[in-house]
């Protein structure tokens, strides 16, 4: 059976992502967006509001119903068959870092309405309504706290992170900056949700990679299984004393170089044993310095400040680590006689993808003749706190041979066509 488009054009069942819109929309992005080097959409800024803008276009031209929640995520609706049942939430982001890549985040939000659009073109009415959702300040470069824009959303943004986050490049705090861009921090304030978790059928995220794990396996797509946890120590000191470099013989020194060294050396060994058992995890050492006002040539180092950086879908993998982590240390410390100041213990909760929309993506991705690798996330996003709500959620990665945060994300059209095909069968099957 074929059906005829608006245009009068026969098309086929299966119902194909409009990659012109894609395209279109990707260069206007570029266009609009781009700085000295690479892209800048600040969170609440006018890089953000742009590309918030030119969705928004796009979603009157398909006839999607938009509307602006008090914190100005958008959601543009796409009408299913049974208006009673839990819509399905198709988003991601459109800020970006400073200087980075015209992908992150934006892929996720022009998959949903390159999907809509292919549904509107094959004449396929979806069973219940799809809302494609462009989320506010996800990356916290910018204002430091995480998922600004989807935990207010959901009603879960403290009352006091509007007025104690201020922004990077501004000094003004998070409240000040959606009062300008004409939202309503004061309903923000007072917990107004825009969605209820329990009245959701799904969140469904589409994003760039943002490590070398499909380029690498020669993989265009990936399902992942969970957004990964943390455990962290962002300001944590290793103290010993300071000498004469020449004076003092290794046998009397307390130098904190040395220590660092050697438990860093630890933890490598240890994730290499975790590893090998089949863990997943990730371990970083991010920052390793000395004091620049202390620190000399000739001096042996009484002090280092490092961080500490432990990911998993596991809670109890995270534990296992922190746990041996605090034995190394309490045994440099004897051998070497120095101490840790670890100061503050940070951590956030796994996420785990619905198993039942993973087989689903991944039954797709098998009939289609698409290769995909079930993979974690090591980076956070939005679908982490839906899914973390208790709303069913799933992620499709894009290849990208480039990383991200960067000018040079490399996804191409041809990886981004792959994704939105599965995402648009599992919106015209759901």
């Amino acid at each position: 059976m074929r059906r005829q488009c608006a245009d009068g054009c026969a098309v086929s069942d299966r119902p194909l992502p409009d990659l012109a819109l894609a395209r279109s929309l990707f260069d206007a992005l570029a266009e609009k967006t781009c700085c000295p080097s690479g892209y800048s959409r600040p969170s609440y800024g006018d890089g953000e509001q742009i590309a918030h803008d030119l969705v928004r276009q796009a979603a009157a031209v398909l006839g999607l119903e938009s509307a602006t929640d008090a914190a100005g995520n958008l959601c543009m609706t796409l009408r299913g068959r049974d208006g009673s049942a839990p819509p399905i939430v198709v988003g991601s982001h459109l800020d970006s870092v400073p200087h980075g890549g015209n992908y992150d985040g934006a892929a996720g939000v022009i998959a949903g309405l390159a999907a809509a659009a292919g549904l509107c073109r094959a004449g396929i009415a979806p069973s219940r309504d799809v809302m494609i959702m462009a989320i506010r300040a996800e990356e916290s470069t910018w204002f430091p706290s995480s998922y600004i824009g989807s935990r207010a959303a959901l009603g879960l943004l403290p009352a006091e992170t509007l007025d104690t986050v201020v922004r990077s490049d501004t000094g003004r705090t998070l409240a000040e900056h959606m009062a300008v861009a004409g939202f309503d921090p004061e309903a923000v304030r007072r917990g107004r949700k825009h969605f209820s978790p329990a009245a959701l059928g799904a969140f469904i995220e589409v994003h760039i990679e943002q490590g070398p794990v499909l380029e690498q396996s020669g993989t265009p797509l990936g399902i992942v299984t969970g957004i990964r946890g943390g455990l962290r120590y962002r300001a944590a000191r290793c103290l010993g004393a300071y000498g004469h470099s020449g004076a003092e013989p290794r046998r009397l020194r307390r130098d904190a170089v040395f220590a660092m060294s050697h438990l860093v050396v630890e933890l490598d060994a240890l994730w290499r044993e975790m590893e090998a058992a089949g863990a997943d995890v990730t371990i970083t050492v991010g920052q390793f310095t000395t004091d620049p006002e202390m620190h000399a040539f000739s001096k042996v180092p009484g002090e280092v400040r490092f961080s500490l950086d432990v990911r998993s879908q596991s809670v109890a993998t995270m534990d296992e680590v922190h746990r041996r982590f605090l034995r190394m240390c309490e045994l440099t410390a004897e051998e070497r006689g120095v101490r840790f100041e670890l100061g503050p213990l940070i951590r956030s909760t796994p996420a785990l993808m619905d198993d039942t929309l993973r087989a689903r993506m991944v039954r797709i991705a098998h009939d289609l003749g698409i290769p995909a690798l079930g993979m974690a996330s090591g980076a956070g996003h939005d679908a982490a706190v839906f899914a973390n709500s208790g709303v069913p959620t799933a992620m499709l990665f894009i290849r990208n041979a480039n990383g991200s945060h960067n000018p040079d994300e490399a996804m191409t059209m041809e990886d981004f066509a792959t994704a939105t095909t599965v995402l648009i069968e599992l919106l015209a099957s759901a």
